[in-house]
């Protein structure tokens, strides 16, 4: 069993869009044995749900939004996960403070897995969800070809 931790700022926009969209790859590709959870680097939201645009970006591309609220990420979830997936740089130097130096080769940013070394703009700033949802379902589709092709 492989499971993934998608990470942002917040965790109502970012990563559990990323979480949804995973899981949504996951089952139309029939895979069982990779699981994926969201959490997030800062306390600023901790205990809300998606953000609306979140939610509404998912239902207009019909995939069902993983009932969610926001959570922090804690230093047992750097054992516990086998992938820690951060949406930008910043996410990525705070989930690396967080997990510790023991489990710091586990944080990648999304966009790696589709050979790009760019963030994921945060949609809470640009009010942009079309376009963070179509980095999403990039590096997503990237991340779950990349496992896929190490288990065959």
């Amino acid at each position: 069993m492989t499971n993934i931790l998608f990470i942002c700022h917040g965790n109502i926009c970012r990563s559990p869009m990323a979480e949804s969209v995973f899981a949504y790859l996951l089952k139309q590709n029939g895979v069982q044995d990779i699981k994926c959870a969201s959490a997030a680097a800062h306390t600023d939201e901790i205990g809300n749900p998606p953000h609306y645009g979140t939610r509404e970006k998912l239902r207009r591309e019909n995939i069902p939004l993983i009932p969610h609220r926001a959570r922090l990420l804690t230093r047992a979830d750097g054992d516990k996960f086998d992938l820690l997936i951060g949406m930008d740089e910043y996410n990525v130097r705070d989930i690396k403070r967080i997990v510790g130096e023991k489990n710091a080769h586990k944080v990648h940013l999304l966009l790696e897995f589709a050979g790009a070394s760019r963030p994921i703009a945060d949609p809470w700033y640009t009010g942009d969800f079309d376009a963070t949802f179509q980095d999403v379902i990039l590096g997503c589709t990237a991340l779950l070809e990349n496992l896929l092709q190490k288990n065959r």
